[in-house]
């Protein structure tokens, strides 16, 4: 990255700051990379192949007022407050490379080494101290363009976090952990002396601009800019279409989950025909999804023409971590 723009975003509206992000994706094209850090008031924040329902705890989170909102990007639901920091880049893709999380989590490592904490990059997108994790890490791309974005457990309320979520046992099993507490931690717990999050942001800021060959460059959203991106906010991330969305009716259930995610598949069958197909979970798919999906309504529900389907649905451009084999697996439990 040799030119590298960064936009002060003082807004802790959840539904704004992803607008934000997404509107600088699709529609700021002119701006070659771009590097946020923001914040958000108490907001649960789910990743878009997810079932809102099934992933929060709706009494406590409506009896305390916490946001829900739905990202552009794959993975996991994550919760968000004051005491936890955000960062974002946005790059050109011309390449399309696998999902690279090292690239744009580096900055974080070293800055940590630099204030005495050890970090280091742990499954598909974490970073960990001690093997505990505090950044959590997700991609989209949007044609020559990708999205990296993540989150900095610096001080947040882990009391908070385990109530607003429902994080299912399997996927503690898979860790080999018993519970929230016993696999995240703040990075505040590992400072040798005191330090608040807004100095620890400035630090983040100024190896970004240290790093490389490349020039520093401020820029301030205008009011064409803001207007945009509060239309989308209202139209997209203020609505329940978009972070909940109406549950489909189905008769087939299907989930697995795997190294790199859980697949949660509901299906639709009538007369021996896919009649609708909805895939949850916490994976990150390298296309749009819904492309993918949309191969198989009509298709019968049973190998051969499953596989017939297979032979022009290339699977790796949408579940880059998944062969033929395995869906066909998972889809019919063969």
């Amino acid at each position: 990255m040799k030119n590298v723009i960064y936009i002060e975003n003082n807004s802790l509206d959840p539904a704004f700051n992803l607008a934000l992000e997404e509107y600088l994706l699709k529609d700021r094209t002119d701006m070659e990379d771009v590097f946020l850090l923001w914040q958000d008031e108490p907001t649960v924040v789910v990743g878009r192949n997810q079932n809102t329902i099934e992933e929060i705890n709706q009494a406590y989170i409506k009896q305390n007022g916490i946001n829900v909102v739905r990202r552009l990007s794959g993975g996991g639901a994550v919760y968000h407050d004051a005491g936890n920091l955000n960062f974002t880049f946005i790059v050109k893709d011309e390449k399309r490379n696998h999902f690279d999380f090292p690239k744009f989590t580096e900055p974080i490592i070293e800055v940590l080494k630099e204030i005495g904490i050890t970090a280091e990059n742990q499954g598909r997108n974490d970073i960990t101290i001690g093997g505990r994790k505090f950044s959590g890490n997700a991609q989209v791309r949007i044609k020559n363009r990708l999205l990296h974005h993540g989150t900095i457990l610096f001080d947040t309320a882990f009391e908070e976090m385990v109530a607003c979520l429902n994080v299912g046992q399997e996927k503690f099993a898979s860790k080999g952990v018993k519970s929230v507490k016993s696999r995240v931690t703040n990075i505040s717990e590992h400072l040798q002396k005191p330090m608040s999050i807004e100095a620890f942001k400035q630090l983040l800021l100024d190896r970004i601009w240290g790093q490389g060959d490349h020039q520093a460059i401020w820029y301030d959203l205008s009011e064409y800019d803001y207007q945009a991106i509060q239309a989308l906010k209202e139209q997209k991330y203020d609505t329940w279409n978009w972070n909940f969305g109406a549950s489909p009716r189905f008769n087939v259930q299907r989930s697995k989950r795997y190294d790199w995610g859980k697949l949660d598949l509901r299906i639709s069958v009538s007369k021996g025909m896919i009649e609708n197909l909805t895939i949850y979970g916490d994976f990150f798919s390298s296309d749009d999804l819904e492309e993918f999906i949309q191969g198989f309504v009509g298709t019968p529900y049973e190998v051969s023409a499953i596989q017939r389907r297979l032979d022009s649905i290339p699977i790796e451009r949408y579940l880059p971590n998944m062969n033929s084999h395995e869906w066909i697996t998972l889809l019919l439990e063969e």
